[in-house]
């Protein structure tokens, strides 16, 4: 089934992306409007990856639905920074915080966001993200909080502070699934999933307060994991499991971007378990050349293309199975409710 987007602020019209058929518009009394399930994405990505973290996410919906209809409805925390033009796309496609706190929906994704302050509490957007989860524990049936998301919500929630790693947590890991939950149904005992981040949290700290863990790796601690807060379970991704296939090697070719203009003092981590062999002494030998004649020229000699074309997106199918758990969650509570209240009006 299509995934429906909502294009403006009023819901005159929606945006339908049909898998075989390219785009099309649908008015807003469309009969498969009906019982569907209603998303929010908030997506605080900076600009550079605002469209294509919209992407990913609209792709991955569209394969995780099945036989169900997702609507699935942007917003933004206006106090995210953004360049004049992420401003302007904002406005033309994305409703602020201020709607969404006037209605309810029955799933929510947060994205994360550029880490900017060394503190969380003071990031720019920190007010606004709290009002936003506060609202979404109350007014959806279930909330994902992705990579620094899911730090700030353990802080608000919990008081589970995030700690900085030595080196960025970048690549592709084994997970090993922790439990049986109705989110891992059918999802295989080991699997890979996509990191990129700067910070942890403990898993020690979280299990104090009442987490339930669902997947974790070896190299890369905890993956996901789950609590339920008021009406809401709230799931954790300290990954990525929306990543394309070429997106690592996009961040990090910026970060190496960033080192080789001074952004940065220090050379990028290769991603692990993410290229191959040939791929990795090809980066080695352009790391020797970028630490021994540092310069933004050099950037135009990156290899992009040539690493591109052998990776593959080996984690799709259990990112696919995890989601189409998650939307069959959403809609069986939601059903669920509706019953629930049609029974409560006869009483």
């Amino acid at each position: 089934m299509p995934v429906l987007i909502n294009v403006d602020s009023h819901d005159h019209h929606l945006f339908v992306r049909a898998s075989n058929d390219g785009a099309k518009a649908l008015s807003g009394n469309h009969a498969a409007f009906v019982n569907c399930v209603n998303i929010g994405l908030i997506n605080n990505m900076p600009d550079s990856a605002l469209i294509s973290t919209e992407r990913q996410l609209f792709d991955l919906l569209a394969a995780a639905a099945g036989k169900l209809i997702v609507r699935l409805h942007l917003y933004t925390m206006e106090t995210t920074p953004r360049t004049d033009w992420g401003l302007d796309y904002v406005r033309r496609f994305y409703r602020g915080t201020n709607d969404l706190l006037n209605t309810s929906l029955d799933g929510l994704i947060v994205t994360g966001a550029e880490p900017r302050a060394a503190s969380l509490m003071e990031e720019p957007y920190w007010a606004s993200f709290g009002q936003v989860i506060d609202w979404a524990k109350e007014n959806t049936l279930s909330s994902v909080c992705s990579c620094l998301a899911v730090h700030g919500a353990v802080l608000h929630f919990d008081g589970v502070e995030r700690y900085p790693l030595p080196d960025k947590c970048i690549g592709v890991f084994t997970q090993m699934k922790t439990r049986d939950h109705p989110l891992m149904l059918d999802v295989p005992s080991s699997l890979r999933i996509p990191h990129s981040r700067w910070n942890d949290v403990h898993e020690g700290s979280l299990a104090e307060t009442g987490f339930t863990f669902l997947t974790k790796s070896t190299d890369a601690g905890v993956d996901s994991f789950v609590k339920q807060h008021r009406r809401s379970l709230f799931v954790y991704f300290q990954g990525h499991p929306e990543y394309e296939a070429q997106t690592l090697l996009g961040e990090y070719r910026r970060d190496i971007g960033r080192f080789l203009r001074r952004e940065s003092e220090n050379y990028p981590t290769m991603p692990k378990g993410y290229f191959n062999r040939d791929a990795e002494e090809t980066l080695i030998i352009f790391k020797r050349e970028a630490l021994t004649d540092r310069g933004p020229e050099l950037f135009a000699s990156f290899p992009v293309d040539r690493l591109a074309q052998d990776l593959r997106n080996t984690w799709h199918p259990a990112a696919k199975r995890i989601y189409r758990n998650w939307i069959q969650y959403l809609s069986s509570q939601k059903t669920r409710q509706s019953k629930f209240l049609a029974i409560s009006s006869l009483v």
